[in-house]
């Protein structure tokens, strides 16, 4: 193996290392945006519409 092939190799491996950290970092960020979106979900569906169930139609 000569020094080319080492280099080549080593560059290699530094461009998947990063590739994996960007993916590992971009599922993070995405697993972060729906936790917060499912917060705020659960916040909506908990807080209840202030004139919802309070009459009821009678008309025929």
């Amino acid at each position: 193996m000569n020094i080319l092939d080492i280099a080549a190799l080593s560059i290699g491996m530094n461009q998947a290392t990063l590739k994996q950290n960007v993916s590992i970092a971009l599922t993070k960020k995405v697993m972060e945006s729906t936790e917060q979106n499912s917060v705020e979900l659960i916040k909506m569906l908990e807080t209840s519409h202030p004139t919802l169930g309070k009459s009821i139609d009678l008309k025929a």
